[in-house]
C-alpha cells in the first residue's frame, strides 16, 4: 500500500513557539526577546541585551537586504551560487554554506543571523549565549548543555536530546522540517537537526539531508546520513521520521522526561 503523504502542519506549540519556555527555565540565564520583519530572536545572556540585539539584527538584515537588491537571485536560488568575494561576511558565509551544502545561500539564513547575532554580543564582554531563531542556534556556554529536538508530532518529539560539550562551543545546532514549520523542505522528515562550529553550514546541511529524507523508513534515514557524512565540516546529524531516529557523528543522545 502506498503511504500517505503528510502534510506539512504548524502546530500551536510551534506558532506560540512554546518550547521557548524550556529554554528558559533550564538555562539560568535572561530571556530577551528581538522582532525584526521575519527575524524572530530568543536571545538568552546573563544580562538584558535587547538593544544591543536589536542592533544587531537591524545590521545584519540591512546588509541581506541591500545585497538582495543588487542580487536578486541570492533570495531564490535553490541551487549554490558562485562565490562573491566583494560581499559581505554574512553573505560570504551564505553562499560558502550553500556551497558545501549544494543548496540556496538562502538556506543558511536563520543560522547565519543567530550566529552573527550571538558573536556580537560576546564581543561586547558577556561570556555565555542562547540565539534562538525559528530553531536554528547558536550556542555559546561555560558548561556541557543538553539540546532537546522538537519534532513536531513524532512520538519522539522533545523526549530526545543532544548533550554538547564545551569543549565544541561556540557551535551551531540548526534544525530544518517536512512536517513542521513553513521553511521549505522536499523532504518528509519529523526533523534533521545538524551540528558545526559554523551555524549558517548546520542551517544548510539541516536543509539538504532534510530533502534526502521521508517517512518511508529506515532505508531513507540511513541514506540521509550518508549525504549528512558526504558535507565537509559537519560534526553530526540526527534524523527523526516519525518512530524513527538515526544518528551519524558526535551526537551523544539522552533520554528527556
Amino acid at each position: 500500500m502506498k503511504e500517505k503523504k503528510r502534510k506539512k502542519i504548524s502546530p500551536s506549540g510551534y506558532k506560540k513557539r512554546g518550547y521557548r519556555q524550556s529554554i528558559t527555565s533550564s538555562s539560568g540565564l535572561i530571556s530577551n526577546y528581538v522582532t525584526v520583519k521575519e527575524t524572530d530572536l530568543h536571545i538568552l545572556a546573563a544580562t538584558g541585551i535587547e538593544k544591543d540585539g536589536y542592533n544587531a539584527v537591524h545590521r545584519y538584515r540591512n546588509q541581506l537586504e541591500n545585497y538582495i537588491s543588487s542580487q536578486p537571485d541570492f533570495l531564490t536560488a535553490l541551487v549554490p551560487l558562485d562565490f562573491d568575494t566583494l560581499a559581505p561576511p554574512i553573505i560570504k558565509d551564505m553562499l560558502q554554506a550553500g556551497i558545501a551544502a549544494n543548496v540556496g545561500p538562502m538556506a543558511a539564513v536563520a543560522g547565519a543571523i543567530a550566529e552573527y547575532v550571538g558573536r556580537d554580543l560576546l564581543s561586547t564582554g558577556i561570556e555565555e549565549v542562547i540565539v534562538e531563531n525559528g530553531g536554528d542556534v547558536f550556542l555559546q556556554r561555560k558548561d556541557d548543555c543538553i539540546s532537546a529536538i522538537f519534532a513536531g508530532q513524532s512520538p519522539l518529539s522533545q523526549k530526545v536530546g543532544i548533550r554538547i560539550p564545551v569543549k565544541r562551543m561556540p557551535v551551531g545546532i540548526c534544525t530544518s522540517s517536512g512536517t513542521v514549520g513553513h521553511s521549505l523542505s522536499l523532504g518528509q522528515a519529523d526533523s534533521v537537526t545538524v551540528l558545526a562550529a559554523s551555524a549558517p553550514l548546520a542551517d544548510a546541511a539541516a536543509t539538504r539531508i532534510g530533502n534526502e529524507a521521508s517517512s518511508g523508513g529506515k532505508e531513507k534515514i540511513n541514506h540521509a546520513l550518508e549525504v549528512a557524512q558526504a558535507i565537509s565540516g559537519l560534526l553530526g546529524a540526527v534524523i527523526i521520521c516519525g518512530e524513527n531516529i538515526g544518528a551519524w557523528g558526535e551526537i551523544d543522545l539522552v533520554g528527556l522526561d
